[in-house]
C-alpha cells in the first residue's frame, strides 16, 4: 500500500546519509533539473514567490535556471544542513549591488501559504518518511501553488540489482517507489491534479572503479538489509570482476539504467466534508473564505 512507502529505507541510514552528502550537485542531478526546467513552459502561471527545496544537491545550476525564467519571482532557498546551507549561500546570494531593487532571496524556510511553485529535485527517493515531506511542501504552498518534483524509480540500478541477486549478496541499494504510488500519495496529502511522468537513461562508464565513484556521489545504500559492516580489499576486487561481466555492453562499456520520475501537483482550495458534525481548521476555513471572496468579485 501506498501508506507504507518506502518500505525499505532504515530512517537512521537515511538521516546519516542527509548529514555526510557532499555538497554539490551531481551530475545526473543537474541533467534531471535542466529535464524538469524544461517542463516548465507548459505552466502558464508565473509564480510571484517560489522555494528550492535543498539544492545544493538536487542543483545549483538547475537553481539558477529557475531563477532565470521567473526572474521578478521573490525566492526561498531551504537547506536544513550547515554544510549544504553553506555552498548554496556561497553559490547563490547576490551581491549587493544586485539585490538593490531585485526580487527577495531568503535562505529560510518559507511561512506556510506563501508559494506560488515550490520546485524539489532529486531528493523523494532518500526521504524515510516521504509523506511527512509532502505534507510540509502543501502547507508552504498558496491556494492554487503548484509542485514540482523529481525523484528515481523502481527500475533504478536494476542491472546492479541482478548483479549483486547473482553473487547472492545483499541488495545494493534501497527500492525506489513508483510514480503512481506518488500520484497516491499526493492526493492523500490534499494535493490535485497530480501529473507523473517518467524516463528512462542509460549511464555508461569506461572502468567500474568509475561506476562505482558515480554511485558514491549519487547516494547511499539505505536498505535495512544492506552489508552491516565494511568489506575488505578482496570483496573490492570480486565485485569490479562481477561489475565487469555483468554490465558490459557490446560497445565495451558498462551500462546501468536510472528511472527518472517527475511530478506536478496543485493545491487546491480546501474542502469540507459533508457530515452531521464537520471540523474544520481555522486555516482552511480562512483559504475557504478567501476563494469564495475572490469568486464573487
Amino acid at each position: 500500500m501506498a501508506a507504507e512507502r518506502p518500505p525499505t529505507i532504515a530512517p537512521a541510514a537515511a538521516a546519516r546519509w542527509e548529514r555526510a552528502a557532499p555538497p554539490q550537485s551531481p551530475w545526473l542531478h543537474e541533467e534531471v533539473a535542466r529535464r524538469m526546467e524544461d517542463r516548465l513552459q507548459w505552466i502558464k502561471r508565473t509564480p510571484r514567490a517560489w522555494a528550492d527545496w535543498q539544492p545544493a544537491r538536487g542543483g545549483l545550476e538547475g537553481h539558477g535556471l529557475v531563477a532565470r525564467r521567473y526572474p521578478a519571482a521573490a525566492c526561498h532557498v531551504v537547506e536544513h544542513q550547515a554544510r549544504h546551507a553553506e555552498a548554496a549561500r556561497a553559490a547563490l546570494a547576490r551581491p549587493w549591488w544586485r539585490r538593490l531593487g531585485g526580487p527577495p532571496l531568503a535562505f529560510d524556510v518559507p511561512p506556510d501559504d506563501s508559494l506560488d511553485m515550490l520546485w524539489a529535485n532529486m531528493q523523494l527517493h532518500t526521504v524515510a518518511d516521504p509523506q511527512a515531506l509532502l505534507a510540509q511542501w502543501h502547507r508552504a504552498l498558496a491556494i492554487d501553488g503548484f509542485l514540482m518534483f523529481s525523484c528515481l524509480g523502481p527500475d533504478t540500478l536494476r542491472e546492479l540489482r541482478a548483479v549483486y541477486a547473482q553473487a547472492g549478496w545483499p541488495p545494493p541499494g534501497h527500492e525506489f517507489t513508483d510514480m503512481h504510488d506518488w500520484g497516491d500519495m499526493l492526493v492523500g496529502q490534499g494535493f490535485a491534479e497530480p501529473v507523473m511522468d517518467m524516463e528512462r537513461l542509460t549511464l555508461s562508464f569506461e572502468t567500474p572503479a568509475r561506476l562505482l565513484a558515480e554511485l558514491r556521489e549519487l547516494g547511499a545504500n539505505l536498505h535495512p538489509e544492506r552489508f552491516p559492516a565494511l568489506r575488505g580489499r578482496g570483496w573490492r576486487q570480486r565485485l569490479e570482476a562481477a561489475l565487469s561481466e555483468g554490465l558490459r555492453g557490446e560497445d565495451g562499456r558498462l551500462h546501468l539504467t536510472f528511472e527518472v520520475i517527475y511530478g506536478h501537483a496543485l493545491k487546491p482550495v480546501p474542502r469540507a466534508r459533508v457530515s452531521e458534525q464537520s471540523a474544520v481548521s481555522l486555516r482552511d476555513m480562512r483559504a475557504m473564505l478567501q476563494s469564495d471572496r475572490g469568486v464573487r468579485r
